[in-house]
């Protein structure tokens, strides 16, 4: 499961549909509606929220909302009902851990998007994340510790 961090918009046709059914599966692991995936580190974030179902929905409605500007036909019905105004917190290590697992992606998988992307000097969070200076999330599968230096 890779709840991204990143603003939506980066993701290549196969990742962002990839996220919108991982998002729903995370917002059915939140609900309590599967026994799968409960311990799953990326939920962390969304557990310390006051309202996690809410949170998730937020979320998943942004991601929908870039689906339909690409044109794409998600069920907006399966985002829950539940609302919540919600900010997280993402590190700008996390970030950069992300983008370079994105790219490393796109190198087999859209070359084409990868080449646009490498302009990008400074990669946007998804909207409901705030960045702040800091190193990779301590719940981040696969990065070495202390990848990188606090920026």
């Amino acid at each position: 499961m890779r709840i991204w961090s990143l603003h939506p918009k980066y993701l290549d046709t196969r990742g962002l549909v990839a996220l919108w059914r991982e998002g729903l599966l995370a917002q059915a692991v939140l609900r309590g509606r599967t026994k799968g995936y409960i311990n799953h580190p990326q939920l962390a974030r969304f557990r310390e929220q006051s309202c996690p179902v809410g949170c998730i929905a937020q979320y998943l409605r942004i991601v929908y909302e870039e689906a339909v500007t690409r044109g794409f036909h998600f069920s907006a019905e399966k985002i829950g009902r539940s609302r919540a105004l919600c900010q997280l917190d993402v590190s700008r290590g996390q970030l950069e851990f992300e983008w370079d697992h994105l790219m490393q992606k796109l190198k087999t998988r859209d070359p084409q998007l990868r080449a646009k992307l490498t302009r990008v000097k400074l990669p946007r969070a998804h909207p409901l994340f705030t960045v702040h200076r800091g190193q990779v999330a301590e719940w981040e599968k696969g990065a070495p510790p202390n990848l990188y230096k606090q920026l």
